[in-house]
């Protein structure tokens, strides 16, 4: 690894610039929270998708409705993302 050593000195101005910052808004903090729980809920549905063929077929047929029948809001990047791991990429 190259570059100086950090000091002490740098971790407490690194620390005093990280107090000055504005908290971040409840909608950054509340999608960060959310974002596991989404991700395991899509690697969820695309094993079931891969291990039962029906089920994949109904997905890839009409993949807002058989969100929504799974109890799962149809958001564009939840759709983007199942689009993309369904096909294969």
């Amino acid at each position: 690894m190259s570059g100086d050593p950090v000091t002490d000195c740098d971790l407490e101005r690194l620390a005093e610039l990280l107090r000055a910052l504005p908290p971040a808004p409840a909608g950054w903090v509340r999608a960060a929270q959310e974002l596991p729980l989404r991700r395991a809920a899509l690697d969820e549905l695309v094993a079931r998708a891969e291990a039962d063929a029906r089920f994949r077929a109904a997905l890839l047929a009409d993949l807002e409705a058989a969100l929504a029948a799974e109890g799962h809001a149809p958001e564009p990047q939840a759709l983007d993302e199942l689009r993309r791991r369904l096909a294969g990429g």
